[in-house]
């Protein structure tokens, strides 16, 4: 005890000369030769701190509890939907979110939503399909009257993998989301920190939350993981890999933009006409380049002189060796500036284009965007086979028809379905995830990533949950029929 003592002492002591000798150094410096300021200055980062390899032993602490039928971890894309489907089918349902709004990357980093409906207009004879209902499909409709989005866009140029484009009012998606939340009777947890989880063998039974109120337990029955990074099922000891194989990215809105001069100043490649400014027939939807001013663009817009997104891609292109370590604290500070370091070299290619001299960033993502964080190990993993072949599963909980990589999907215009055991963590008996956490194979995931993609995984996990906790039953227990049953009945569209 009296060696820990003197140890502690002189550490305490050496950071005190460390502080004085700092003040001694920052006086001083205060007299430094211009010159010798400038080295200063331009001196190198400081590497990396190694762990001192000490640690602290927290002390325990009795936690208020909270009680719920389901727990939602994350209240993005997947996560919005999850929460409402849960609390409609009459579950007691909390939403963890640690920002301070609800939508995910709807509105911070995803262009447009692509796609409600199946991808026919390369493929003649190809039927158009609208694929995706239920909650997402609800929540589009009423931002349309409010205003908030470009309507259901088809596109005249490159069409190859989305034949339709929606773009949505960042700052109105915010607002509804929440207000839907509410009218389902959600607890909605803002700003609250998912910190860790309770578990009993292979079941969880309750998870931490921490927020300036303080540290908080809720337990519940059923528990959904819509996080992106894969929190909760990590926190429970579920197994995943981290293939940290898409880019990342901080997403801008640009404002005092001439859209029609961009436009007319890009070879185009892609474009489409919709709703904007509460004017039918204005453009909504365009990606082109200019080499005479080193840009390239692909946006959306719901607004006059305004691009609602404007991407910044982070450390190269798609499809290099390189990783990109989304879980990992100090590698994801240096991605983050660089990104707004490209945004702003981005801002300065887009005043080079006539009627866009005055442009600016006028808003931008609170943290970087993210294509795949932690793959969940789940009980199926979809494969690529899967997505490009049109599989339909007899457990499948959605039909989808849209891939980022322009191949098409049950030889064209068709879908493939996600099946319910895709959702449930194969460690874990009560855990079901959605959204960017599932699908290891590259190509697939490239089609279940997707924002309307994750809104129908949602549905179908916050169905299933509630469910699952009326009937105190793990996730595996829950007999398909009631299941299908129920998607049906909240207008969700299942291929027949």
């Amino acid at each position: 005890m009296n060696a820990k003592r003197t140890k502690n002492s002189m550490n305490r002591r050496s950071l005190l000369k460390g502080a004085v000798a700092l003040g001694l150094a920052a006086c001083a410096g205060e007299g430094m030769a211009e010159e010798q300021q400038d080295k200063v200055k331009a001196a190198p980062a400081p590497a990396k701190p190694e762990p001192a390899g000490d640690s602290y032993e927290e002390p325990a602490k009795r936690l208020p509890a909270r009680r719920f039928d389901v727990v939602v971890a994350g209240g993005g894309t997947a996560g919005v939907m999850a929460a409402i489907a849960a609390a409609r089918q009459g579950a007691k349902t909390v939403l963890i979110e640690s920002k301070g709004y609800t939508g995910g990357i709807i509105t911070e980093g995803g262009t447009a939503l692509h796609s409600f409906f199946n991808v026919w207009k390369p493929y003649p004879g190809a039927k158009k399909t609208q694929l995706v209902k239920g909650i997402p499909h609800e929540i589009i409709e009423r931002l349309t009257r409010m205003g908030g989005t470009s309507g259901h866009a088809e596109l005249s140029k490159g069409y190859a993998h989305d034949s339709v484009c929606l773009a949505v009012d960042v700052e109105l998606y915010k607002l509804l989301s929440h207000t839907m939340l509410h009218e389902a009777g959600v607890y909605v947890c803002l700003n609250t920190l998912l910190a860790g989880v309770i578990t009993e063998g292979k079941r969880i039974k309750g998870v931490i939350a921490e927020s300036r109120s303080g540290r908080e337990a809720f337990f519940a029955s059923a528990f959904i993981d819509c996080t992106g990074y894969g929190d909760l099922a990590a926190h429970a000891g579920a197994g995943y890999s981290e293939p940290n194989d898409f880019p990342l990215c901080n997403s801008m809105g640009v404002a005092n933009v001439d859209v029609e001069s961009l436009c007319k100043n890009l070879q185009l490649i892609q474009y489409a006409e919709g709703l904007r400014s509460g004017k039918e027939g204005k453009i909504v939807r365009f990606k082109g380049g200019n080499k005479d001013f080193d840009l390239r663009l692909a946006t959306t817009t719901v607004h006059d002189n305004y691009l609602m997104f404007v991407k910044a891609d982070v450390g190269g292109d798609w499809g290099t060796s390189k990783t990109w370590r989304v879980t990992d604290r100090d590698e994801m500070a240096k991605y983050e500036l660089e990104a707004r370091k490209l945004q702003q070299e981005l801002i300065a290619k887009i005043r080079k284009v006539p009627g866009c001299e005055t442009a600016f960033s006028a808003r931008s993502s609170p943290v970087l965007n993210i294509r795949r964080g932690r793959v969940i190990k789940c009980d199926y993993d979809i494969s690529a086979s899967d997505v490009l072949g049109g599989r339909h599963f007899d457990d499948d909980v959605m039909a989808y028809g849209f891939q980022d990589q322009e191949k098409p999907i049950g030889g064209g215009g068709g879908s493939f379905g996600i099946p319910y055991r895709a959702l449930c963590a194969a460690e874990i008996e009560n855990l079901l995830v959605a959204g960017m956490m599932i699908t290891s194979a590259f190509v697939a995931h490239h089609s279940t990533r997707n924002t309307v993609s994750c809104m129908a995984q949602g549905q179908a996990v916050g169905t299933a949950a509630a469910l699952c906790a009326a009937k105190t039953c793990m996730t595996r227990d829950l007999k398909y029929p009631e299941l299908k049953k129920a998607l049906l009945d909240g207008g969700v569209y299942l291929k027949s």
